[in-house]
């Protein structure tokens, strides 16, 4: 592990390189040994994150460019440049992008991988945990209006219709 610190990326530079009408992850966090997950996202005019519920992380949203509202509970929350909202597990949430679009840092705890354990461990010793990151489900989000799809390869949304982008 490199505990020596160390500039990962420059957002400003990030933000200029990366296609105005683009959606996504711009950059992710990914050096080894981590504790920590970050992603830069962004959102074009007018789209939207739909209403979805984090069971395990706290979030921490840090608004980088552009601006737009969350809502939770029935409340929104304006988002401008530098305003830093934090997401508790459990709460219930939906973002939407505003003229200029939304473009933010989500940084978090690193999630556990998903792992297979065998039914008994070798010679009676416990079970090792093998950690890991959780899948990214961006690819799942529909464009048009934010819906998560269940299919794992989603070519058309089941509630909007819009197509999602061929990776």
């Amino acid at each position: 592990m490199n505990s020596v610190p160390r500039v990962l990326t420059v957002l400003d530079e990030l933000l200029t390189a990366a296609a105005p009408a683009g959606r996504g992850a711009l950059w992710q966090l990914a050096e080894s040994g981590r504790e920590l997950d970050a992603n830069l996202v962004r959102l074009p005019p007018g789209a939207e994150v739909g209403e979805h519920q984090e069971d395990v992380l706290d979030v921490l949203l840090v608004v980088v460019a552009g601006g737009g509202r969350a809502v939770s509970g029935g409340e929104a929350l304006g988002l401008t440049p530098t305003t830093v909202l934090w997401l508790p597990r459990t709460s219930r949430r939906a973002l939407a992008a505003g003229p200029d679009g939304l473009t933010y840092l989500t940084v978090h705890r690193r999630r556990p991988g998903l792992t297979i354990k065998p039914a008994v461990a070798p010679a009676g010793r416990p079970a090792a945990h093998e950690g890991g990151e959780g899948p990214c489900m961006l690819d799942r989000v529909c464009p048009g209006c934010g819906r998560l799809s269940a299919d794992p390869e989603p070519v058309f949304c089941s509630r909007c219709g819009e197509r999602f982008a061929d990776l």
